[in-house]
């Protein structure tokens, strides 16, 4: 079980009121199309550099889809985790430009 598990419950008294994923979708509709467009860059050129690397070495019928499914299967609870890490990572990169 992850230390930060709390990290991402959502309380009815918090003034933030939201998980990472609303809260995420929340800012991209509230900002400036072009910084929005530049960040989601940085996160496909980040999944792609992932994808080469999971390929690298694997033969021509290498599906990547299926393998990211099984992981997921086997790891679910730390995928959620790092899923929701993303989205304040990302949401934190957007925040951070805002008055730059």
């Amino acid at each position: 079980m992850s230390k930060f598990k709390d990290w991402f419950t959502e309380d009815e008294d918090d003034i933030f009121f939201g998980s990472p994923k609303s809260k995420f979708f929340d800012i991209m509709e509230q900002t400036h199309r072009d910084l929005v467009e530049d960040e989601l860059d940085k996160v496909f050129e980040k999944l792609a550099i992932l994808e080469l690397i999971v390929s690298q070495g694997k033969d021509e019928d290498f599906d990547i889809n299926s393998y990211l499914q099984e992981f997921k299967e086997k790891n679910q609870d730390d995928v959620n985790s790092m899923k929701k890490g993303l989205y304040m990572e990302v949401s934190g990169e957007i925040i951070s430009r805002l008055d730059s």
